[in-house]
């Protein structure tokens, strides 16, 4: 079952069960894609790629606004609770990421691979990872870990 079918039947399964919160984050998780598809200049489906190109987008919006939130300290912490649990649903649907180790000895392979040792060269770097690790991982990770391996 692609990712557009489990959206829908998670839909489902919220709207039964009552849980609006979900139903919530699934319809707006919906709604980008419906936005995406329709966007000037898109041709093509909406494949598990693109959906998750979606949600992984709509989760680094949410991150942000998370930060703000966190920064209003009592004032936010009830938009901050709110968008803890969107970040979840939306957790759900990705692919796990990497951790730091991994993340690590992916970027080492990758330098030795790409022959980059000047830290001007990192952005190549960033862009043959993201090609292939696309949605677990992120790319100011990587380039901070370029960087570190590569001055240290």
């Amino acid at each position: 079952m692609g990712l557009a079918q489990t959206l829908d039947e998670t839909l489902k399964q919220a709207i039964r069960k009552k849980d609006t919160r979900t139903a919530d984050v699934v319809r707006m998780i919906k709604t980008k894609l419906v936005e995406r598809r329709t966007a000037k200049g898109f041709s093509g489906e909406i494949d598990d790629a693109l959906v998750l190109d979606v949600i992984s987008a709509y989760r680094k919006q949410l991150q942000r606004a998370l930060a703000e939130y966190e920064k209003l300290g009592d004032r936010g912490a009830a938009h901050a609770a709110q968008l803890r649990l969107e970040l979840e649903v939306c957790e759900r649907f990705l692919p796990l990421g990497l951790d730091d180790a991994a993340l690590r000895a992916l970027v080492r392979e990758r330098l030795a691979a790409l022959g980059i040792t000047d830290p001007k060269q990192v952005g190549r770097l960033v862009g043959d990872v993201m090609k292939t690790h696309k949605g677990q991982v992120e790319a100011a990770d990587v380039k901070r870990v370029a960087e570190e391996l590569l001055k240290g």
